[in-house]
């Protein structure tokens, strides 16, 4: 049984799961709360497959601070690092 993480992370389980395989805390928690709202968008689970403007609105969603900028090579990397 997942172990609670208080009322910041919505799905403990996936979180758990999450930061086992790697994930930072924020991105972990970012991920496991969007699943839990049904507001996660599987569009594609490949980065590169994906559009410069999903990149940049998933950046955008995360954080990632000069997205701008960036084209969609360093947008990929940029969501990776989380």
């Amino acid at each position: 049984m997942a172990k609670d993480h208080g009322p910041t992370v919505k799905d403990d389980k996936l979180y758990e799961d999450l930061l086992r395989d790697g994930a930072s805390k924020g991105k972990a928690a970012r991920i496991a709360n969007a699943k839990a709202a049904g507001t996660l968008d599987h569009r594609s689970s490949e980065l590169e497959d994906r559009s410069k403007a999903d990149l940049l609105k998933e950046a955008r969603e995360i954080g990632v601070a000069g997205r701008s900028k960036m084209d969609k090579a360093a947008l990929v990397k940029a969501i990776r690092m989380g």
